[in-house]
C-alpha cells in the first residue's frame, strides 16, 4: 500500500487522506484495486505481481491514448513492486447503469444509447489502434491461436462440465473441439482482440464510455469482442436489442474495413459459443472449485443464452458431442438448482409439531423420554430430528 501512496503523492504533490479497496473477493483476477484520494485529486491504484501482464496494460494504455481512445491515463508505476496508478473514472460501470435502468426485458433508451456508443468505439480498438500495436508485449499469448483456444475449451471441459457432473465422451468432445478450432481459425484474425470486452470493464462518466481491463489483448478475429459484449451473461440483453446492436456494430465496422456481412456472420456464432464456454469455465473454476458462490450466479444467464442459441442458430459445422453436452447442461438438476433467476432468494422452511402435546417426562427418572433412532429416522420430519438430537433425546 505504501508504494501506491508514494506514487500518488509524487504525482499530485498532496498527501493521501482516503484509501478504499474496490474489489476484494468479488473479483476474479487476483489484482487488488484501491481508490486513493486527497483533497485535490483521486486515482485508482493496482497491486498485482504478474509483471508481464502489468507491462501489457501499461503499454497498451499509452498506445490507445495516443490514438485518442478513452482509456485511463497512467499516473505512475513501480513494476518491481507490481504497482501502478491510473485515472479514476468513477463508480458507474455499464453493467451498473444497465441494472439501474431496466425492468426485466424493458431497458431504457439511455442504456441502448450507451451501448451504441460502446459498440461504435470497438472498431477503433480492433482496427485503427490495432494496426501499429506492439504485440510483442501481449501476455500470455500474442494471438488468439490454436493454443489459446485449446486453453479456453479445456478450461470449460474440466472446470465446468466435469465439476458440474455433465456426462460427455472425452474423445468425441475432443474431436469436436478440434473441428471447432479449425473453423474459428479460418476467420481473418489480423485485428486487436480486446479479450474481455464486457459491461463491467466499461465505465460511464458524463454519459461517455471509458474502457478498462484490456491487458489480456492479442491478435484475433473481429467477432470475438462483439460476442463478448452482446452475450455477457449477467447483462442478460434481450435478443432484439442484441440484434440491433450487432447491426450497429457492422454498420460502424464498414467504415474501417471492407469485410462483407455474410463473411462476418459465417463465423460469428462459433465465436459466441467459444466466448460463452470461456466464461463458463471461469464461473466453474471460481464457483465450483474455489467455492466462491457468487460466481455461480451468472451461470443461469449463460444457460439462457445457450438455450436461445440452440433454438435459433445452426452452425456451419457439425459438433454433435458438444451440442449433446450443452443439452445435458440445460437438463442438469445441479445447474437448474442454481435457479432460473439467479437474483431471487430461495428460502426453504421445515416445521414440525407434537400433535398430542409435549411428551410427558418420566418424573421418577427425572429425564425426558428418549426416542429410538430407527423410529425417528422413518417417521419424523427432518427439523424434528435435528431438534431432538440437539436436546439429547435420541437414543442409539
Amino acid at each position: 500500500m505504501d508504494v501506491l501512496k508514494n506514487l500518488f503523492e509524487r504525482r499530485f504533490h498532496s498527501l493521501v487522506t482516503q484509501v478504499r479497496p474496490l474489489q476484494g473477493e468479488l473479483g476474479g483476477s487476483g489484482r487488488k484495486i484501491i481508490r486513493l484520494a486527497s483533497d485535490q485529486a483521486t486515482a485508482i491504484g493496482i497491486l498485482y505481481d504478474v509483471r508481464e501482464e502489468n507491462i501489457a496494460f501499461l503499454e497498451f494504455s499509452r498506445h490507445f491514448r495516443n490514438h485518442g481512445l478513452p482509456v485511463p491515463e497512467i499516473y505512475g508505476e513501480d513494476l518491481d513492486q507490481g504497482a501502478y496508478l491510473e485515472e479514476d473514472f468513477g463508480d458507474t460501470s455499464l453493467f451498473e447503469f444497465l441494472s439501474k435502468n431496466r425492468t426485466g426485458e424493458n431497458i431504457s433508451r439511455a442504456v441502448g444509447d450507451a451501448y451504441r456508443k460502446v459498440i461504435a468505439t470497438l472498431p477503433r480498438f480492433q482496427i485503427e489502434a490495432g494496426r501499429d500495436l506492439n504485440y510483442k508485449v501481449c501476455y500470455p499469448r500474442d494471438s488468439f491461436d490454436r493454443q489459446s483456444i485449446s486453453w479456453d475449451l479445456n478450461y470449460f471441459k474440466y472446470y465446468f462440465l466435469r465439476l458440474a457432473g455433465i456426462p460427455f465422451s472425452e474423445q468425441a468432445l475432443e474431436d469436436d473441439f478440434n473441428r471447432l478450432t479449425d473453423f474459428l481459425l479460418s476467420a481473418p484474425r489480423d485485428y486487436f482482440l480486446y479479450r474481455d470486452f464486457q459491461s463491467r470493464n466499461i465505465m460511464l462518466r458524463d454519459g461517455q464510455p471509458y474502457f478498462l481491463d484490456y491487458q489480456g489483448g492479442r491478435k484475433g478475429a473481429l467477432q470475438y469482442d462483439v460476442a463478448s459484449l452482446l452475450y455477457d451473461a449477467k447483462a442478460d440483453l434481450p435478443p432484439e436489442l442484441r440484434q440491433q446492436l450487432l447491426e450497429h456494430y457492422l454498420d460502424t465496422l464498414g467504415g474501417f474495413v471492407g469485410l462483407k456481412r455474410n463473411e462476418f456472420m459465417h463465423h460469428y456464432y462459433a465465436y459466441v459459443y467459444v466466448r460463452i464456454m470461456q466464461a463458463l469455465g471461469a464461473y466453474g473454476f471460481r464457483g465450483f472449485y474455489e467455492r466462491k458462490a457468487h460466481f455461480l450466479q451468472s451461470v443461469p444467464y449463460a444457460l439462457k443464452n445457450l438455450r436461445w442459441l440452440l433454438h435459433n442458430v445452426t452452425l456451419p459445422i457439425a459438433l454433435p458431442a458438444l451440442m449433446s453436452a450443452f443439452h445435458g447442461m440445460l437438463a442438469s438438476p445441479k445447474l437448474l438448482a442454481l435457479s432460473a433467476d439467479a437474483d431471487n432468494l430461495v428460502v426453504q422452511i421445515w416445521s414440525f409439531s407434537y400433535h398430542r402435546g409435549w411428551p410427558k417426562d418420566d418424573k421418577r427418572k427425572w429425564r425426558r423420554p428418549c426416542f429410538r433412532w430407527p423410529v425417528v429416522a422413518e417417521s419424523w420430519p427432518r427439523g424434528a430430528v435435528q431438534a431432538a438430537y440437539w436436546q439429547g433425546r435420541i437414543c442409539s
